[in-house]
């Protein structure tokens, strides 16, 4: 039986339920108590499972282990995957002005993404890639966590960079003071789980002046004297505090903020020019690359950055160069900020080390536009991978002459490459066990770091790192 064979049987015998929230069945007063009638008491509904050990099984697998780093950059809202990075051009649709070229047998679109061109011999573009739902923030979720954001475990399911901050916790040194789990323009980023609150992103907003709040408004010698009485006045309910890990939380918060204030590290790396900022293009999103590239040579235990850039949701007016929403706006940010990062990540040897991803939540209609200029919804989509040894000026997959669907898969799975196979993808470059199942979930039901691990279902694309 064929990988592709195994994968679907599985998935029909075990059905990822994709319903939305809205669509799910609903409990009501009279479904509770048929169950309570079915023999299932209500302490078992109120206890959590007692079973559970807290320990971590995993089979024995061979990971990448390439990178030290990892850059996700988020597409939120889904960029049109052949207008771009699987581009096909569409007569009388496709607009002139893309240019497209042949360049190491990719075509590309020279006039929408001129300087990425440059880039093509460090990418490996990943083309047969398709999303399992097409709602927005079901679909970016589940880009972040590996897994149904609606399935059992979705409430509690970390986000990746949760999963490496917590694996690579033990390699931190004291000097180190940054979080390990960075998220930049990333307000809606997925937190942390069942995970404890150390392990959940730091959301910055990259500034010129840095992290506010990192200095005290009356000096130095004030904030410490308040630091000491903070510390006088509670330490015996934060410490291991009798009220649980809830208070506990907040002593680390103040004790990862403590490492923040008045640190030259801090200054370096959170701030940055007019200048260097518009050699990354000058917008929100150039100034995430320039943050992400100076936080990484700063060496301070930040291990996973989470970039977002928002505003590919283009259902009208796609091609049209005068709204800031159109293709050609957010082609050059995203062509200015991306082409600068992978510039700087290779001349400061960090590229080497660091993995860098980039996907959208799902794909958009090919052929020709909508009734209102634009393109909707789809399920084929793309990811670019860089850097950590990727062998780049290729593309992994394939798609049709329109690209509405994978011609060819590319890997060894022979199936489509889900947001599953990602994050594998991820853990297995980081060094990380993919099959790892952790026992200490507040379901006990143990939480894999990948589903169906043990199963075999989903795995990281080796691919990358064959030339």
């Amino acid at each position: 039986m064929s990988q592709r064979d195994r994968f679907e049987r599985f998935v029909a015998r075990f059905p990822h339920d994709h319903r939305t929230f809205f669509q799910r069945p609903h409990w009501t007063r009279r479904c509770f108590f048929q169950l309570l009638g079915s023999g299932i008491t209500g302490s078992f509904l109120s206890q959590r499972y007692a079973g559970a050990a807290d320990a971590i099984t995993q089979s024995s697998v061979s990971t990448v282990n390439k990178a030290r780093n990892v850059i996700f950059i988020l597409l939120a809202g889904a960029p049109s995957h052949i207008d771009t990075f699987d581009f096909k051009f569409v007569p009388g649709v496709t607009p002139e002005t893309f240019q497209p070229e042949t360049i190491q047998g990719l075509t590309w679109p020279v006039g929408l993404l001129p300087k990425l061109a440059d880039h093509l011999p460090k990418m490996a573009i990943v083309r047969s890639v398709r999303a399992w739902v097409l709602v927005h923030s079901l679909a970016q979720t589940w880009t972040q966590i590996g897994r149904n954001p609606a399935a059992a475990l979705g409430n509690i399911a970390p986000n990746i960079g949760s999963i490496v901050a917590i694996e690579k916790d033990s390699e931190r040194l004291p000097s180190q003071v940054f979080p390990t789990f960075l998220a930049l323009n990333s307000d809606g980023a997925a937190g942390p789980g069942y995970l404890p609150s150390a392990y959940a992103p730091f959301k910055v907003t990259p500034s010129a002046r840095g992290i506010t709040n990192t200095s005290h408004p009356d000096g130095p010698a004030v904030f410490e004297d308040r630091w000491k009485l903070l510390h006088a006045l509670d330490d015996s309910l934060r410490i291991k505090s009798p009220l649980g890990s809830e208070p506990e939380d907040y002593e680390s918060f103040y004790r990862a903020a403590r490492g923040l204030m008045y640190n030259p590290a801090v200054t370096q790396a959170f701030q940055f020019t007019a200048d260097d900022s518009l050699r990354y293009g000058g917008t929100g999103f150039g100034n995430a690359c320039l943050i992400a590239k100076q936080v990484l040579a700063a060496a301070q235990g930040t291990r996973f950055i989470q970039i977002t850039q928002g505003g590919w949701d283009m259902h009208s007016n796609i091609y049209n160069p005068d709204l800031a929403s159109s293709l050609p706006k957010m082609g050059k940010l995203l062509d200015n900020g991306f082409s600068a990062l992978l510039s700087d990540l290779a001349a400061d040897g960090l590229l080497d080390t660091t993995l860098v991803l980039m996907v959208g939540e799902f794909g958009r209609t090919v052929g020709p536009l909508t009734a209102a200029q634009g393109r909707d919804h789809f399920p084929q989509q793309f990811a670019v991978f860089a850097g950590a040894g990727v062998a780049g000026g290729r593309a992994i997959g394939a798609t049709n002459d329109n690209g509405s669907d994978a011609a060819e898969f590319g890997w060894s799975r022979n199936r489509y490459i889900k947001p599953e196979d990602l994050e594998a993808t991820i853990y297995s470059a980081m060094g990380i066990n993919w099959t790892t199942v952790r026992h200490d979930d507040p379901l006990g039901r143990g939480f894999e770091y990948v589903p169906f691990s043990g199963d075999d279902l989903y795995g990281p694309i080796t691919e990358l790192w064959k030339a």
